[in-house]
């Protein structure tokens, strides 16, 4: 694990409200405990084994899609949309399952309470709730990609 890792992993902590975490691979032992507004990190190497398995490259950052001409009957004015945002880093599912019909698509309504997708971080599935009412006007992120912390997902029309 490198240290834009780890550094990663803690601010993805400190976003979720855990007070203590403990990883533990064949490589590495990592303890981070949160005592009030400190997040100190203990980091302990393991003993480098003798055959070490290839280890994972990390996933590319997302990347936005290219806007799309709109006619302006087809979409409303972009200043009266609400943006429903990413409230962890993980990776954006729009539905449960890949035989599973999508949470939402564009032209449903939405309320309070409603799933609309799922985020995938540290093999949790955390289902992401609507906290508005609205129909969505547009998916701004594609199935099974990275997403980080307040990245845009949808464009609701209140």
């Amino acid at each position: 694990m490198e240290t834009k890792d780890i550094q990663k992993l803690i601010d993805f902590i400190a976003q979720s409200g855990l007070d203590e975490v403990n990883i533990e691979t064949s490589e590495l032992k990592l303890a981070i405990k949160r005592y009030s507004n400190v997040a100190p990190v203990a980091v302990q190497q393991a003993p480098a084994p003798v055959a070490q398995a290839p280890v994972a490259a990390p996933a590319p950052a997302a990347v936005a899609p290219a806007a799309q001409p709109a006619t302006p009957a087809a979409q409303p004015a972009a200043s009266n949309l609400i943006t429903i945002k990413s409230p962890m880093i993980g990776t954006f599912y729009r539905s449960a399952g890949p035989d599973k019909a999508s949470f939402v698509e564009v032209g449903d309504e939405i309320a309070p309470g409603k799933v609309v997708c799922i985020i995938e971080a540290m093999k949790l599935f955390n289902e992401i709730e609507s906290e508005i009412s609205g129909k969505i006007v547009k998916v701004l992120v594609e199935n099974a990609t990275p997403v980080e912390f307040d990245q845009p997902l949808f464009l609701v029309e209140p």
